[in-house]
């Protein structure tokens, strides 16, 4: 099997796979408050491209970087990864995190372009109130703990199903319509559209959604206990993928996702 992609490449890739998703979140919510004045329809047309987007996005990435798409995600790894000796390091994360953020705002200004809106128009869509940043918290616990959970209990290679189903489930239960993913919240305030959200509601957000992840690897070692060591080094790590051994490896190397 081939080792780990570089670094340089695995970061182009979330910033690629971010700003895919975005897009797709983004461009989505343009199309449907064009198409449609009914709020639920708008949303529902939103979630549904959500949902079959991020699925392909997973499965199409996830063998090169990990497809994290999400800092949140990232620094769980991270941080589950530290006790036992497994990565990402911490250079990993310094070329994912940035590049994610990236990744969001030109997906962001690439779905304005597309629909011939203003580019890197901040948004006026104003999304500051305790019950939103609760259900921040609820949406990303819920996303970190199906993430590391599927990994942890040898299910992974249903991450692009699972994951993106729960995102797309969680539109609708959570009140802020579960942005759970601090990257893709600051690219969302580059747009004064139907997903954006105002720069002074994004501070809040990404407290909450901090939150939400250590909630979220509370709820992993309550139900699976802790990793050994070397337990999760396959996805935190995810190899190039161009050669794979066998089928299960591949497919855990796409668990973190979004």
């Amino acid at each position: 099997m081939s080792g780990p992609a570089p670094l340089a490449r695995r970061a182009v890739v979330e910033g690629l796979g971010t700003a895919g998703l975005v897009a797709v979140v983004v461009g989505s919510g343009i199309q449907a408050t064009e198409l449609t004045r009914d709020v639920g329809v708008q949303l529902l047309a939103n979630s549904l491209a959500t949902v079959f987007g991020l699925g392909v996005l997973i499965a199409l990435l996830g063998p090169v970087s990990g497809a994290h798409f999400n800092p949140a995600v990232t620094l769980a790894a991270w941080f589950t990864g530290r006790r036992t000796g497994d990565a990402p390091t911490l250079r990993d994360l310094a070329g994912y995190v940035p590049a994610q953020i990236a990744g969001a705002i030109g997906g962001a200004v690439l779905a304005d372009a597309v629909f011939g809106k203003p580019l890197a128009h901040f948004s006026t869509h104003d999304r500051f109130a305790g019950h939103l940043w609760l259900g921040e918290v609820v949406a990303t616990a819920g996303l970190v703990w199906i993430v590391f959970g599927l990994a942890r209990a040898g299910r992974a290679h249903l991450a692009p199903l699972l994951v993106a189903s729960y995102i797309g489930a969680a539109y609708w239960f959570t009140s802020s319509t579960s942005f759970a993913n601090p990257a893709v919240t600051i690219g969302r305030a580059f747009t004064d559209t139907f997903a954006g959200i105002a720069p002074t509601s994004v501070a809040p957000f990404l407290a909450a959604q901090l939150v939400g992840a250590a909630v979220g690897l509370g709820l992993v070692t309550a139900c699976f206990g802790r990793p050994a060591s070397g337990s999760e080094d396959e996805v935190v790590v995810p190899h190039d993928g161009q050669q794979p051994a066998a089928p299960a490896r591949s497919a855990e190397e796409s668990a973190l996702t979004r």
